[in-house]
């Protein structure tokens, strides 16, 4: 799984609505989401199996948000997520509801689509090229982020270059599968979960970069970017931009 969890301060109820979006085989989908948050203790598990803008854009979801203590977003096509869900109601209620204290949660595609800006795919293995990534706007719940997953296992560092090298403001962020972040935007705090690591590149030390001059194949140059590999028990503050580490009493074992 690669997760990212955006969380806020919350004391909602213990219900979590499962957003079907990005996948074609949606019944698959929600029968085991359902079944694995059941078994972790959560009370009422909800589909929410928006396929079309028109279901989007129903003016029910500017209440119903309210109701979830959480969403989480499976993973699939994040096109399919930002071209259905993006400027609808219902886009316009999540974020609402993030800003009131709801979870939001999603694994692959729906960890990618958190991000202001997305990569929808790109070349994995290769030097990095600006025709290396293509990227889209994502929902913006993570506005000063790009998000990448599978990340190690499919040798994808170029094209998260690539993609930081078009935009350097933003943090570049690698997670590897069974590896999860947990992201406390109150706090300007990230964590890192699981079993691999998470690969942080930030672009704000950049010096130079021929980005805007080079051709679509051309290979991209980057002065001085910053990475940071962290592991469970590695944490990184947002506002800083600062890797710690945390002390093994803290550490999240969920």
């Amino acid at each position: 799984m690669h997760l990212v969890r955006l969380v806020h301060n919350t004391s909602r109820r213990n219900c979590i609505g499962i957003v079907t979006t990005a996948s074609l085989q949606e019944h698959q989908a929600l029968r085991t989401y359902h079944q694995a948050f059941t078994q972790l203790g959560i009370e009422e598990v909800q589909p929410l199996t928006i396929q079309s803008r028109q279901e989007a854009n129903s003016p029910r979801w500017l209440n119903q948000l309210t109701a979830f203590g959480a969403l989480f977003f499976v993973g699939g096509k994040q096109l399919r997520i930002t071209s259905l869900l993006g400027g609808t109601l219902f886009n316009q209620a999540l974020n609402q509801a993030c800003h009131q204290g709801l979870i939001v949660a999603g694994t692959s595609a729906g960890a990618a689509m958190m991000s202001a800006t997305m990569i929808v795919e790109g070349d994995p293995e290769d030097i990095p090229t600006r025709q290396g990534v293509r990227l889209a706007p994502g929902l913006g719940l993570w506005p000063n982020a790009v998000i990448d997953q599978h990340f190690t296992q499919r040798g994808r560092l170029g094209r998260l270059l690539a993609a930081l090298a078009q935009n350097p403001a933003v943090l570049g962020v690698g997670i590897d599968q069974d590896t999860a972040i947990y992201v406390d935007r109150d706090q300007d705090w990230l964590e890192v979960w699981g079993s691999q690591t998470v690969s942080l590149v930030d672009g704000w030390s950049i010096t130079e970069t021929n980005a805007a001059e080079s051709g679509p194949k051309e290979p991209l140059a980057l002065f001085n970017v910053s990475l940071h590999v962290l592991s469970r028990g590695c944490g990184f503050h947002l506002g800083t931009r600062k890797p710690i580490r945390i002390k093994e009493e803290t550490v999240h074992d969920d």
